[in-house]
């Protein structure tokens, strides 16, 4: 937890066992810290203290109405807030609700960056080509919105492997790796052989017919020979990122 939430809850727990709030209006407080009630959103604003992880809207689908109603609900938090697979359009009617907004056209990932809730550590994000580098902007973004130190080394895929050899020295410098390929994937394996880290494997939905989409990909990952692989959906690199920031930082919470 943050170091400022950590202090709040404190104040709220010392009304309570002072007196000067009865312990159902602190139920009914700490229920308003769960959720944030918006018609037909209802957002996790709790998420922060139980997970480590702020708030993260995905943005597809939603109207701008619906955008516009988050950023105003959170314009008041602490925490990092993330929207998702933002396009361009609807990052510039939130950032005129919400000070501080930025938007990543490469990761396509809109953010309010607060205090981080977790100890950060170091990251390194590893692509087979440079056709894996939206989701991998995306994985190492995350990763430094969740507090980490994030190195990119990009297009060092096997097919030509002493551009991942070359980069090595570097990788061991790392608490996580991520390692985001499409085609047959095996950029992650060939690195979790070369490493005593854990290796988040992403696999992209980019490669020829075969690849069906990244199901191969994501096959091949998932059938990895080393154990120190684990794997996250088709171009989840929010997903990576996340974890990666939880792995690299021991799991520990700031405060």
């Amino acid at each position: 937890m943050s170091r400022t939430s950590n202090d709040a809850f404190r104040d709220f727990l010392e009304k309570v066992r002072c007196g000067r709030l009865s312990v159902d209006e602190g139920l009914e407080v700490l229920s308003s810290m769960a959720t944030l009630y918006l018609g037909e959103i209802r957002l996790d604003s709790h998420r922060n203290f139980r997970c480590g992880i702020g708030e993260v809207i995905y943005c597809p689908g939603k109207t701008r109405l619906q955008l516009e109603k988050i950023a105003e609900a959170c314009r008041d938090r602490r925490e990092t807030l993330i929207f998702s697979r933002m396009e361009r359009e609807q990052a510039e009617f939130v950032r005129e609700s919400l000070q501080g907004f930025c938007y990543d056209d490469i990761a396509r990932t809109g953010y309010r960056k607060g205090e981080p809730a977790v100890e950060g550590g170091r990251v390194a994000v590893i692509t087979g080509g440079a056709a894996d580098q939206r989701v991998a902007a995306e994985a190492a973004l995350v990763s430094e919105l969740c507090g980490c130190e994030v190195a990119r080394y990009f297009d060092v895929g096997v097919a030509g492997l002493h551009r991942l050899l070359s980069v090595l020295p570097e990788l061991r410098k790392a608490d996580a790796v991520i390692a985001v390929a499409g085609m047959e994937a095996s950029l992650p394996t060939v690195a979790a052989g070369l490493l005593d880290r854990v290796v988040i494997a992403v696999p992209t939905s980019a490669g020829y017919g075969a690849n069906l989409g990244g199901a191969a990909a994501l096959l091949g990952v998932l059938n990895s020979c080393c154990p120190n692989v684990l794997a996250v959906n088709i171009d989840n690199g929010l997903g990576a990122g996340i974890s990666a920031s939880l792995i690299a930082g021991g799991g520990c919470r700031r405060g």
